[in-house]
């Protein structure tokens, strides 16, 4: 386990270590969530890099990273934690074949922490060998307002209460990273708890970063292409912009591909490591692709 990065720079610093390349405005974001221990709420459109940072946090803290990934109809027993049945409707049977028929004690033994398999919420309250763990409820937008109703008291007094067992309360609270895309609006009580930050796409310097950091073997010349491309397609007119995740699969692919240098060929066979919809795919392939490789070409020649 490390110590906490005593300033924004050594924010910074600790995530460019796990080639997460952070702007000082997020750095300043986590790390006051980090010294005031306060939950990270971050949202932005899919792609940008929310969820990895709670990964590159967990990794530069040498702490435990936790998932909690949300979906539609998730509830507190699939988040915190559920009975195991079939080992209950076990003991059950190997205790009246013993003749073994005291209820209350049978009672108590199968509502004991032995049969109890645990959630993710109920693991990050746990003691961690590394420290306290990071906790990342990822895509809350997905669940539903009960749910986030839920989640005020573990995110208010880091506890969640199972009736047969009681209240568990965290001995040290996790270091929390909330992500949501923003497909619905997230009940301001739940926001309120939280720091904030807007995650949005980064500008070509800072993606040019990314990139040197995630896929190294890339070259300069095509790596800068790879960028442009990218940055002027998300000027286009597009249901679903592509985010840093499909700049960095693009850039692998070419790769694959063994590709130096884009062409209006590799591009309209690779569109589909960048675009995910099929209208945008034929919105861009063709002659529009050509004129975007066009303008970065010019874009990038000396001048």
């Amino acid at each position: 386990m490390t110590g906490m990065p005593a300033s924004i720079g050594a924010v910074q610093e600790m995530l460019a270590a796990q080639d997460y390349v952070c702007g000082r405005s997020l750095a300043t974001v986590a790390f006051l969530g980090l010294r005031l221990g306060r939950p990270l709420f971050l949202e932005g459109e899919a792609g940008t890099g929310k969820t990895e940072i709670a990964k590159a946090l967990a990794a530069g803290l040498g702490r435990r990273l936790i998932r909690l990934q949300c979906y539609e109809g998730l509830d507190a027993a699939q988040a915190v934690a559920e009975w195991n049945f079939a080992a209950q409707m076990i003991a059950i049977r190997t205790a009246e074949a013993a003749g073994d028929t005291s209820r209350e004690a049978l009672r108590s033994e199968l509502f004991s922490e032995a049969y109890l398999i645990e959630r993710p919420l109920l693991q990050a309250m746990r003691p961690q060998p590394g420290g306290a763990p990071v906790l990342l409820i990822d895509e809350i937008d997905r669940t539903d307002e009960p749910f986030e109703a839920f989640l005020l008291e573990a995110l208010s007094d880091f506890q969640v209460t199972i009736p047969e067992l009681g209240t568990i309360r965290a001995p040290e609270p996790p270091v929390v990273v909330l992500t949501s895309n923003r497909t619905r609006e997230v009940h301001d009580a739940l926001k309120r708890r939280c720091l904030y930050h807007w995650v949005d796409y980064p500008d070509a310097a800072r993606e040019m970063a990314i990139l040197r950091a995630r896929v190294p073997e890339a070259a300069e010349a095509l790596s800068r292409e790879v960028v442009a491309f990218v940055q002027r397609l998300r000027g286009e007119d597009l249901f679903k912009k592509p985010g840093v995740a499909e700049t960095i699969d693009w850039a692998k692919c070419l790769l694959a591909l063994d590709v130096v240098a884009l062409s209006p060929e590799v591009i309209a066979d690779t569109l589909g490591a960048i675009l995910k919809y099929q209208d945008d795919i034929a919105r861009i392939e063709g002659a529009p692709a050509k004129k975007l490789l066009d303008e970065v070409r010019a874009g990038l020649a000396p001048a």
